[in-house]
């Protein structure tokens, strides 16, 4: 069927079961099995493609992988870098907290009772528009951000005879915060169950954002330190 032995239809019957045995038992790359056969990569992966490597095949073939070594390495250190830098600020809160500072102490606490535990930001929502000035005071005077840093979305229904540009307005005029701070409302459509209830919250609730990993893991150190306990999981 496949005649001489330079009938290329038995060659690269040849070719398939060395790369195959090249795969199998030896844990050889794709790249490195054509190389020494003299053939296309495409046409080793299709030829070997069912055979499954073992871990320690695997594992080496890591190793000897500088392309993908690059790549995790370099990975890795700015994963390193970046938790140094978490590090250095949770260093910092804890030096804040060992200050006394009564505004700092009550806004780490309110973070830690009404904020989100977003990774790389400070997220905090109420109701309360006495206790969202005040989370505004803290930032702004303990950690000195800037109006312009501060986001403000609003979460409202329009259903209280205020319109949104009206509620909007009120709550940056309430906080100090620019119209540029403004990002997009969520507007809550009433349900047909709710129509006849009286919202008790006609201004709706407020959203303040400072992207800022390190006022956030500033204030994960000075909670640590305020608490007296240890959370490794605010590193990551």
């Amino acid at each position: 069927m496949f005649g001489a032995s330079g009938d290329p239809i038995a060659m690269k019957a040849a070719e398939r079961r060395e790369a195959r045995v090249l795969r199998s038992e030896h844990g050889q790359s794709i790249t490195c099995i054509a190389r020494t056969l003299g053939v296309a990569p495409s046409s080793v992966s299709r030829w070997v493609r069912d055979i499954e490597l073992s871990s320690e095949q695997q594992q080496a073939l890591r190793a000897g992988d500088p392309a993908r070594n690059g790549r995790g390495l370099g990975q890795a250190t700015i994963a390193n870098r970046a938790r140094e830098v978490r590090r250095h600020a949770q260093a910092h809160g804890r030096r804040l907290a060992r200050g006394g500072d009564s505004l700092h102490l009550s806004g780490c606490m309110l973070f830690w009772a009404e904020g989100s535990k977003d990774p790389n930001s400070v997220v905090f929502t109420n109701a309360d528009a006495d206790m969202v000035a005040f989370f505004v005071r803290f930032l702004r005077t303990c950690y000195e951000v800037k109006r312009t840093d501060i986001l403000l979305s609003c979460n409202v229904f329009l259903d209280n005879g205020l319109s949104l540009e009206e509620i909007e307005g009120w709550w940056l005029a309430r906080l100090d915060l620019p119209p540029t701070s403004l990002r997009k409302a969520a507007v809550n459509r009433t349900s047909r169950a709710s129509a006849r209830k009286r919202r008790t919250l006609p201004l709706g609730t407020a959203r303040i954002v400072v992207h800022s990993t390190f006022v956030l893991q500033s204030i994960y150190g000075a909670l640590q330190a305020y608490a007296g306990l240890t959370r490794p999981r605010w590193l990551r």
